[in-house]
């Protein structure tokens, strides 16, 4: 394992997130803030407790992975298709580094973003909502997993991609709506029996459902079967970002 080559596509990548401060970190926190406003503080007061849990609070996980995909999508993504774009990606193939190690690099980096997003975000909603976490151990295991899936999910589409609309394609036609859609704002058991089960299929009801059991300990989803899903997604995102490389896919034309 070359350590070397993996610290400088890291260091590299996190140099570029303290330029971009307020575009990394201060812009998706003050967008989640004005969420926990609106939804905790106005809303949230005139809606009924969930599973004894106030809405205020509920919500709580639902945004912070709402957020947490976005960015980690976004950065890997972008990360990538840079290099891309201006060339330089071609000093990286050439150098004596492994495509596994390529990846660990960037994606390690846009993990590690969201990482510190997802924990910014945790303590600016102790401003506005008061909450417990029972699982602090899973909670941090379920931020990092999602962290490390996505950001791997977002090297893929960077890879694919071949122009600047395609990077936000997946992102706002797919991710999102599959997050808003993934009981981000509300328990899948508050649905008929029927969207409940077709619920299942979207992927997200798995990383929200597992990432607010270990606020709560309660979840809709088994929270096995969350953790397990999350490992299968991430094995899969592992093996097509490490093929694309190896076949050279958008970078060997």
């Amino acid at each position: 394992m070359n350590g070397h080559a993996i610290r400088a596509i890291y260091s590299f990548e996190m140099a570029r997130t303290w330029r971009t401060l307020s575009q990394s970190i201060a812009g998706p926190v003050i967008s989640t803030s004005l969420y926990f406003v609106v939804f905790g503080s106005a809303i949230g007061s005139r809606m009924t407790a969930i599973g004894g849990v106030s809405y205020a609070a509920f919500i709580i996980p639902g945004l912070t992975m709402l957020s947490l995909l976005n960015e980690s999508i976004s950065n890997a993504s972008f990360g990538i298709y840079m290099p891309k774009f201006s060339g330089t990606i071609y000093e990286v193939l050439s150098a004596p580094i492994s495509y596994l190690e390529i990846v660990l690099g960037y994606v390690g980096a846009a993990a590690s973003k969201s990482i510190v997003l997802g924990t910014v975000i945790l303590l600016t909603a102790r401003v506005f909502v008061d909450y417990h976490i029972a699982h602090p151990f899973w909670m941090f295991a379920f931020l990092v997993l999602t962290a490390i899936t996505f950001s791997l999910f977002g090297f893929i589409i960077g890879l694919w991609a071949d122009g600047f609309q395609k990077l936000q394609l997946v992102p706002m036609l797919i991710v999102t709506p599959l997050t808003f859609l993934g009981g981000s704002f509300y328990s899948i058991k508050m649905l008929p029996p029927f969207w409940q089960h077709v619920t299942l299929f979207n992927p997200v009801v798995y990383l929200i459902s597992g990432f607010r059991w270990s606020f709560y300990g309660a979840s809709d989803v088994s929270v096995g079967v969350s953790m397990t899903m999350t490992l299968v997604f991430l094995a899969l995102c592992l093996g097509v970002a490490r093929w694309l490389l190896k076949s050279g896919y958008h970078l060997k034309a």
